[in-house]
């Protein structure tokens, strides 16, 4: 019988000294290879029979871990990123840094930390989304209550110093209260936000300008990368898996170039950055002494699959394959497949499997992987058709980016004039959520076809906000 051993990385970031007695005492306990998971964290899978010693080495190191089990998330960051992705903004590696030393607890609802000047890192993955808003050390709080879809908007900015403890409370609060905020279809976010107020003396600021969600792009992520003189490596490994004895070889490394730490993506990699250009060529010696590919075509690399998933895996091989035969753009694009309910994966097209070897394809209004609100494409698709479904959603994609590059004085002005045949989208500056003509809204029984501008009195169905909350986000041909 194997055990899937898990240890969090917090943040994503974990010296190299570290990780090689980790290293080493998943060696001991006979592993063979590493994954990665969608939220940094590290996986590895051990006998019955080792699991003894590998309790009392952890225990002996103070090296947390859960066997089996997933009770504590990992807290994930855009940390990774910082300085060879984006470089804007004022969130650098102290604030990081700060932040996760003030986590006197392990978190059981996953806690992000990211920059919204960024799109390598999702931004509302977790239940407890922290989002750099453009007043330095002031956060957004956009929270997810566990196993739902829906996010929702804290009213005030929250400072960074007060980020641990502010999870802290609204985490007991949800789990004390589950009755209300825990696997709800319906939750009363304003009684949670006001329970929370009630309870935290963090440093609170209002919210004056709406969180703009960046333009998605996912950066290339791996091989050899230049940035202010120096190098990053991204590995990525096409099966998940990285070889144990090459990663022992990567930290040992990393100390005898003094290089501090390593950094684990959501993309389920790793990257090392700060090479000196000196120390360029002993770094490729190393990936031929494993005989480690890079520069994987892109639309490989753009997958979130749930982690340790054979189906998934199996599935987004057999997919980019036919992508690679179709020689399909996916620029711009990323896509994730669930094989189990309410997994939280982000992705600009997602696929969904509904019954034995059938597929639900849906994909986001905009086709950024950060927004919510989601529109099926096509239901129970055969798993050997679900390839050709996505070839031609991706073609949609551009189709309709082009018409906008061939028309941009159409999309210049954001007043629409009935009499142009044009039909604007609403967006709650709060929550996000959207109001189109060519759907209506069936929680307030707002019937199809109605112009936004026509209603008298409307309030959003998610956070309550009234109609003046709303702005003109996107016009488009009727």
């Amino acid at each position: 019988m194997e055990h899937l051993i898990k240890i969090n990385l917090p943040g994503g970031l974990v010296s190299a000294g570290d990780l090689y007695e980790i290293l080493l005492i998943a060696e001991k306990a006979g592993a063979n290879n590493i994954r990665f998971g969608n939220r940094q964290q590290l996986y590895f899978a051990i006998h019955e029979d080792h699991l003894e010693y590998l309790e009392t080495e952890m225990l002996r190191t103070e090296i947390n871990f859960e066997i089996n089990s997933d009770a504590q998330p990992n807290i994930i960051s855009s940390y990774v990123g910082d300085t060879i992705f984006n470089q804007e903004g004022w969130l650098r590696e102290g604030v990081y840094k700060d932040i996760l030393d003030s986590f006197d607890y392990q978190p059981r609802l996953k806690v992000n930390l990211v920059d919204n000047q960024q799109t390598f890192v999702p931004f509302f993955s977790g239940n407890l989304n922290f989002i750099t808003s453009d007043i330095s050390n002031y956060w957004y709080l956009y929270v997810r209550f566990p196993k739902s879809g829906k996010h929702f908007c804290f009213p005030s900015l929250v400072y960074s110093d007060d980020i641990p403890s502010l999870a802290k409370t609204a985490e007991e609060i949800i789990l004390t209260n589950k009755k209300l905020f825990f696997d709800q279809e319906h939750t009363d976010e304003q009684l949670f936000f006001k329970t929370l107020e009630k309870k935290t003396n963090a440093t609170l600021q209002p919210i004056t300008s709406a969180l703009k969600l960046p333009g998605f792009q996912l950066p290339y992520y791996e091989g050899f990368n230049k940035y202010n003189n120096r190098y990053w490596l991204g590995v990525y490994r096409r099966n998940e898996l990285f070889p144990l004895e090459f990663l022992k070889d990567v930290c040992l490394l990393c100390l005898k170039t003094r290089i501090g730490q390593l950094y684990t993506t959501p993309w389920k990699s790793i990257i090392i950055k700060g090479i000196d250009p000196a120390d360029r060529n002993e770094w490729g010696l190393l990936l031929s002494k494993y005989q480690l590919n890079v520069r994987h075509a892109a639309n490989e690399l753009n997958w979130q699959i749930e982690d340790v998933c054979d189906e998934g895996l199996g599935l987004k091989k057999q997919l980019v394959r036919e992508f690679e035969e179709a020689d399909l753009r996916t620029y711009q694009l990323c896509f994730a497949i669930k094989t189990q309910p309410k997994t939280g994966l982000p992705g600009s097209i997602i696929i969904k499997k509904n019954g034995d070897n059938l597929f639900d394809i849906l994909h986001t209004r905009d086709f950024n992987p950060n927004s919510k609100d989601y529109i099926a494409y096509s239901e129970k698709v055969k798993a050997d058709k679900v390839a050709t479904a996505l070839i031609s959603l991706c073609n949609t994609f551009y189709k309709t980016q082009s018409l906008q590059v061939a028309a941009p004085e159409d999309f210049h002005h954001q007043e629409a004039d009935p009499a142009d045949g044009l039909e604007g989208i609403y967006q709650c500056n709060n929550c996000h959520t959207r109001y189109d003509k060519a759907y209506g809204d069936d929680v307030n029984a707002i019937e199809k076809g109605i112009e936004f501008e026509n209603l008298a009195e409307y309030c959003c169905p998610v956070c309550d906000s009234p109609k003046s909350e709303f702005s003109l986000i996107e016009i488009c041909a009727s």
